[in-house]
């Protein structure tokens, strides 16, 4: 169950971004601070670990382990998703002026984050299981 739940919510993490986008004249755009997008991101998380509490039924003795683990994954998910977002937050800020090996350069950095998505999910299904 706790592998169904902790899979559930990897399939529900993404990273959030800043999108370039093109104004019609006239129109007003929000651009949400560094700061609102941490307190966003923030609640996120915490939301998915409510929603998982709320539908892993774990004894006092199981809860005291799975957390700690649960906690660190998300530590070292965070820091996955960091880059990913720093990624994005470049390709927004040069979109329109990037050559094709640059491109191609974020494509291979997007999908390193990816692979390290993937191990650090490997990683800790022996753990929970």
């Amino acid at each position: 169950m706790a592998i169904v739940l902790i899979g559930g919510s990897w399939m529900l993490s993404a990273a959030t971004a800043r999108a370039q986008t093109t104004q019609p004249k006239g129109s007003t755009s929000h651009v949400i601070s560094d700061q609102e997008l941490n307190l966003l991101r923030k609640d996120l998380r915490s939301k998915r670990k409510q929603l998982i509490a709320a539908n892993l039924k774990l004894t006092e003795t199981d809860a005291g382990k799975f957390w700690p683990v649960y906690d660190q994954y998300v530590t070292e998910l965070i820091a996955i998703n960091d880059k990913k977002f720093g990624l994005i937050q470049d390709y927004a800020d040069n979109w329109g002026k990037l050559t094709n090996d640059q491109s191609l350069l974020f494509m291979r950095q997007w999908l390193d984050m990816d692979i390290a998505t993937a191990q650090l999910r490997q990683k800790y299904v022996p753990i929970v299981s």
